[in-house]
């Protein structure tokens, strides 16, 4: 949530950028507030749903599930597939909310909602043909195995890509006959309530609730009685606590949370080309990407050219750079940076809160950096690439999975067996070669570690919005 907040109450916020490791407590009152982190102005005012609406929503939400439940497969996935069209007809002016409470770049904002739609496709088509199993015991029996829906699934989702985030966990819960309250991110709640109108448009009266809110109201909706899944995509933080609620009273936890992705890079590797790909995967989206790279491991015999060339990319990248999200989240990656500066790493460029409106931060490349660092064992969440020279690969691979993090990881090599040995001993969801950012459409991914549980996305996420029911079916036996 940005600053500029209403000064009614004070409560202990859980919801935070990806990597932080505590509550954070801060003013907030019926309203939230949110700025934008361009210009400081607001942008939002969006009422807190108090406690008995979101009671409400869930009770809502339960009383609809045996409709939606029993409605045929395909007339579910009509409806997601019109919704889809809706949302890319507001397409801009989704991109346009995206991007003034986020800070987003308007250009990577409307990706994100093209993601999102393409998203709700995917599942519109996938969720009629997701199936069971049948095994045959005897001629006269057979065991079927059926998936069902689960019931009411909380959505809580992030605000680096509210859309494209929400509409998988929307599109594959409602596909699969679930219902949904969505409380989107306190950071960007227009962007994430005017997305989530647009689809329950389409569904029948409670199938899709909405509340608004901050860490008390998502944590009020994990602990309800009656939701059955909560899929938060956030801070790991936040994610141990669903895990505790979850697992107290039986309900399935989908946690995509914090990552600190490593980079390696081998010898043999033309070091321009590989200051590019950190400069890319550290500072896209000034860093604020869950597999953004949050460490760079480069092997000694190219280190020199490799650090140089991506001090270059970074003031190149200067001019072009987004701001943080907001000066809270500013404070923590310049807290991290300074850490490392203490620690005796060298701030080779950036480094410094700029003066001026809004809340951006330069391109920084931290040299020297060592494990205890906060850069090297937290995910920073910004524009910040520090720089670890090791002595050959398999010493970045050893340190690069000496992490309690499991998110992603990628490999710039041109040795194939460095790039077999990788991907197999790196414990992550997922391994890149000579790639930071990619993947095939309708791929998947299962975060590790601190980092989560589940399929948060791809084919396999239908599998985790359902639950599978053995019937063992026998003829009646003759007298």
């Amino acid at each position: 949530m940005n600053k500029g907040l209403v000064e009614k109450r004070r409560v202990v916020i859980g919801f935070f950028p990806t990597g932080y490791e505590g509550a954070v407590t801060a003013i907030i009152g019926d309203v939230l507030t949110v700025l934008d982190p361009r210009t400081g102005d607001v942008v939002s005012r969006v009422p807190v749903a108090e406690p008995s609406s979101c009671d409400g929503a869930v009770r809502a939400a339960a009383l609809a599930f045996p409709g939606w439940a029993g409605t045929a497969p395909a007339e579910r996935a009509a409806a997601v597939s019109a919704a889809a069209d809706d949302v890319e007809a507001a397409a801009d002016e989704l991109a346009d909310l995206v991007e003034r409470e986020t800070g987003k770049p308007g250009d990577d904002a409307l990706g994100g909602v093209r993601a999102g739609i393409g998203t709700l496709r995917q599942y519109a088509e996938l969720g009629p043909l997701h199936r069971g199993a049948a095994l045959q015991g005897n001629w006269s029996a057979t065991d079927l195995m059926i998936p069902q829906p689960r019931g009411v699934v909380a959505v809580l989702t992030p605000w680096n890509d509210p859309v494209a985030v929400a509409a998988g966990l929307l599109g594959a819960a409602l596909v699969t006959g679930n219902t949904v309250v969505h409380k989107p991110s306190e950071r960007c709640p227009r962007a994430g309530r005017r997305f989530a109108e647009l689809l329950a448009a389409h569904l029948p009266d409670g199938v899709l609730q909405i509340v608004d809110g901050d860490g008390t109201v998502g944590a009020r909706l994990a602990g309800a009685p009656a939701v059955e899944v909560v899929a938060h995509v956030g801070s790991s933080h936040t994610g141990r606590a669903i895990a505790r609620v979850c697992a107290e009273r039986g309900a399935k936890a989908l946690l995509e949370n914090g990552g600190n992705d490593a980079l390696i890079v081998d010898a043999g590797v033309d070091p321009v080309w590989a200051a590019e790909q950190a400069a890319l995967g550290a500072f896209a989206n000034a860093g604020q990407i869950c597999v953004s790279v949050e460490r760079v491991f480069v092997v000694e015999s190219i280190a020199d050219e490799f650090v140089a060339a991506l001090v270059d990319q970074a003031r190149r990248w200067t001019d072009t750079i987004g701001p943080l999200v907001d000066e809270r989240h500013r404070d923590l990656v310049h807290a991290h940076v300074t850490d490392a500066a203490r620690r005796g790493a060298r701030v080779l460029t950036g480094g410094e809160k700029p003066s001026g409106p809004g809340t951006y931060y330069p391109p920084t490349v931290l040299a020297d950096c060592a494990p205890p660092m906060l850069v090297m064992c937290e995910e920073t969440f910004g524009p910040i690439a520090p720089v670890r020279v090791v002595p050959d690969f398999d010493t970045a691979l050893t340190e690069a999975a000496d992490d309690r993090y499991g998110l992603a990881a990628t490999i710039l090599t041109a040795d194939m067996a460095h790039a077999q040995e990788g991907w197999r001993r790196l414990p992550v969801g997922t391994v890149k070669i000579n790639d930071v950012f990619g993947g095939a459409p309708g791929g998947a991914a299962q975060p590790r570690r601190a980092s989560g549980s589940g399929f948060g996305f791809g084919p396999e996420l239908l599998d985790e919005m359902t639950t599978t029911k053995v019937v063992h079916w026998s003829a009646i036996q003759p007298r």
